[in-house]
């Protein structure tokens, strides 16, 4: 378990202030969790992205860790080279045998579900000691809001319009944490910001398993969901209490449910925060709403029946 929150606050940022990163932005929140959930020398991969351009405009930088910027398809692959260079030096004694150094990437869902999958399932199939996260978004906040297999359906962007034609993206979302978990890698979760302590317990495994490990962590783009900055933590939490993101870890290939909602909600208390989703809500679109809740409910029961939670 992660240090107590009193313990947590002494411990430095290793990402710093002074970053460009939008008021309300999810991707600082998730990046700091991760980087404080563990004491030991840690080694970071950046793909492109908001987090890479929003930390290190020349000649300025917001990392107080080492730090290498890779494109957006090879974050997976830049790392899994220094682990391996890593593992490589101890053997020759070059490096101590008792020290130990974490090594973490992170992408937004652009060079994670999308152009660095290729990277990341070759380092995930390799077994490099690592973990990557996924700061995921659920669009191409940085180029201009363009959709992604990690945008949602129903969700309109500057490439899945809403309009006379279409109402938003026509696709279903990919189930990135599954597919991982398919890699029969040692460990896969799922978490958001709003729950500190679930985010960084889950990273701290992540990042102790010997093996490779995923986690994918739901950080809102205020300008590209549209919502008041104020409320991201909010509409993280109605997210996960509605269902449409949902908590969970898989350790060794058990599923394990990490958050059941007392009182789950419907999903258009989630949507209706977002200017994305709005159309949803003109007269006509009723059975677009009716369509999206019965395939988040469907997504529940088949995750409920993984993690044997169904009781």
């Amino acid at each position: 378990m992660v240090a107590p929150l009193k313990q947590l606050s002494l411990r430095p940022d290793r990402l710093t202030s002074g970053h460009r990163a939008c008021a309300g932005c999810g991707f600082p929140i998730a990046l700091k969790m991760v980087l404080m959930s563990t004491e030991d020398p840690v080694v970071v991969a950046n793909a492109t992205g908001c987090a890479e351009v929003c930390t290190s405009i020349f000649p300025y930088t917001a990392w107080d860790v080492p730090w290498i910027h890779s494109a957006f398809e090879n974050a997976a692959a830049t790392i899994s080279g220094v682990e391996a260079a890593y593992q490589s030096l101890k053997r020759q004694g070059k490096i101590a045998s008792d020290k130990t150094i974490r090594f973490v990437a992170f992408g937004g869902d652009g060079g994670t579900y999308d152009i660095g999958f290729q990277s990341l399932s070759g380092a995930m199939e390799r077994g490099h000691n690592m973990l990557y996260v996924c700061y995921d978004n659920g669009a191409y906040m940085n180029t201009g809001i363009q959709r992604s297999s990690a945008t949602p359906y129903g969700a309109s962007t500057s490439t899945s319009p809403a309009g006379k034609v279409r109402q938003g993206k026509v696709q279903y979302r990919k189930d990135l944490a599954a597919i991982m978990a398919a890699h029969n890698i040692p460990y896969v979760a799922q978490a958001s910001i709003h729950n500190h302590r679930d985010l960084m317990n889950k990273a701290q495994k992540g990042l102790e398993t010997d093996g490779p490990a995923f986690l994918n962590v739901l950080a809102p783009c205020r300008l590209g969901w549209g919502f008041d900055p104020k409320n991201i933590l909010d509409i993280c939490k109605l997210a996960v209490d509605s269902t449409f993101w949902t908590l969970f870890e898989v350790e060794d290939g058990k599923w394990k449910l990490s958050y059941k909602p007392r009182n789950k909600v419907q999903v258009t208390e989630f949507l209706k925060t977002q200017s994305r989703f709005k159309h949803l809500f003109k007269k006509g679109n009723e059975e677009l709403l009716e369509q999206i809740q019965a395939d988040i409910d469907a997504k529940w029961e088949e995750l409920l029946e993984r993690c044997g939670a169904n009781a």
